[in-house]
């Protein structure tokens, strides 16, 4: 049964009843205007489990404003991620499975496509603030397509809240009077919305991969005991601080909303607002009046079931989506938003759910895929659909009894879940192309570019699939 079978009435549903690669020709062709496309925002936050946003049931944060938008927007309870930040930002701005490119913590391959060089390339204004962990060369976010940027973990690693060391385009810049990072970035985020707004010569892309509420865990400027004056990350640090680092997350996410009513742009601007990984394995949380330990890292449940809320008025209806979602699928649904068909010669895992976000049954996925070693670990391999989990081992789970996977179900035991999940697994088998290095622990490696290494539009050559490589 599709979303709209489930949980919509009747959406309003506006124009993208064409077809997309006509639209795509034509924009570039002669230029549609900033209103004739949307505007769109993807918000990612870091560490943010499930169960931590009060529309999914959750009980120990203040998340009044993502409710809100929950509330008057769609609410996916099937939305999935990696168990980590690099594996799942690297899905989320390739629209591909780590199987294809994954290289090792900290970085992305030298000359992949992410949604923002599709987007730059179709006339999107496109910026990125917050969290990179993508490799420390200066002009990589602007080979990955945005052309603004202000984040932190660029070139270096540095203080992250209180008294921060950003990179803002490449420039590192050292803040020593009592600021805070997440307001730096957040104040970035607001000036470009701003500025498109005035300029309203294009559609823009906001990607606003969120510092918070990521260890370590301090105290933000609402906070009763917070102390401009700490310095570093192994300061003034307490548990009891998530809870506030998540109403501080849920606040700037507020301003972002705020800004774009403002400026009179909400009812053209599509905001997806999506957690990168499970909760932190130290934080027990409630939700339905039960508790929930954070699983980030691990493969249960616990650590890739994620929130996701998408929000744009007079296009979504209220509604809460089933649908299996993944991180994979972003690229693809923005970019059908926006009208741009990427070219076949990607090979794009994701699938667009934008038609389940107008109303309409589009084409849910029946499973999802996962490759996970993010620093050269013993691989491990999975195929899960909305209850069932089956490892390339054979192990099969029924995580939605048995969310941490402590009893494996009999060899015998569904069948045919069996057949279907094996039958996604052996479309990735062969699917690692040949000589890409094995995943280690990148971080800080300067991901010096290689020959031929440069990115290249896409259609101009046609990957080829390799082989496996074996550890």
């Amino acid at each position: 049964m599709s979303c709209s079978g489930r949980c919509l009435a009747e959406g309003v549903i506006r124009a993208f009843q064409f077809d997309v690669r006509a639209l795509l020709l034509v924009s570039l062709s002669f230029g549609l205007g900033a209103q004739e496309r949307p505007n769109l925002i993807v918000i990612m936050a870091d560490d943010l489990g499930f169960e931590c946003l009060g529309a999914n049931g959750g009980l120990s944060y203040e998340t009044p404003h993502l409710d809100r938008l929950a509330a008057t927007g769609a609410r996916f309870v099937n939305a999935h991620a990696q168990p980590l930040c690099t594996p799942t930002r690297v899905q989320v701005m390739t629209g591909q499975y780590n199987v294809r490119n994954y290289v090792g913590f900290g970085q992305l391959k030298r000359g992949e496509t992410t949604f923002g060089n599709l987007l730059r390339d179709a006339g999107y204004a496109t910026a990125i603030a917050g969290k990179w962990q993508l490799g420390r060369v200066a002009e990589l976010p602007k080979q990955f397509g945005f052309d603004e940027h202000v984040l932190w973990q660029h070139t270096r690693f540095a203080p992250r809240y209180p008294n921060p060391g950003l990179e803002v385009q490449s420039e590192a810049r050292d803040y020593t009077d009592g600021e805070y990072g997440p307001d730096l970035i957040n104040a970035f985020a607001l000036d470009f919305i701003t500025k498109q707004a005035n300029s309203q010569s294009q559609p823009f892309l906001l990607y606003y991969p969120m510092i918070l509420p990521h260890f370590p865990h301090q105290a933000t400027p609402d906070s009763a005991d917070w102390d401009p004056a700490v310095r570093g990350e192994n300061k003034a640090r307490n548990p009891k601080y998530f809870a506030d680092m998540v109403r501080y997350m849920d606040k700037m996410v507020g301003n972002v909303v705020a800004k774009l009513d403002e400026l009179e742009l909400r009812d053209n601007t599509l905001v997806l607002f999506v957690g990168d990984n499970g909760t932190n394995v130290n934080l027990r949380s409630r939700m339905h009046g039960y508790n929930v330990r954070g699983g980030k890292r691990f493969t249960t449940v616990r650590g890739t079931h994620v929130p996701m809320v998408a929000n744009w008025p007079g296009h979504i209806a209220p509604s809460v989506c089933a649908d299996l979602v993944d991180s994979t699928d972003i690229l693809s649904t923005i970019c059908e938003a926006a009208g741009v068909t990427p070219s076949a010669e990607l090979p794009l895992d994701g699938r667009s759910f934008l038609p389940q976000l107008l109303g309409k049954r589009g084409n849910p996925r029946e499973w999802i895929y996962c490759w996970y070693s993010p620093r050269g670990e013993p691989l491990q391999v999975f195929a899960y659909d909305r209850r069932f989990k089956l490892y390339r081992t054979g192990a099969l789970f029924d995580y939605r009894d048995d969310p941490l996977e402590r009893r494996a179900l009999a060899r015998d035991a569904y069948p045919l879940v069996r057949q279907k999940l094996r039958a996604a697994l052996a479309k990735y088998e062969n699917a690692r192309p040949a000589g890409l290095p094995w995943p280690g622990n990148n971080q800080g490696a300067s991901n010096k570019p290689k020959p031929g290494t440069a990115r290249k539009k896409p259609g101009t050559a046609k990957k080829k699939p390799g082989t496996a490589k074996k550890k």
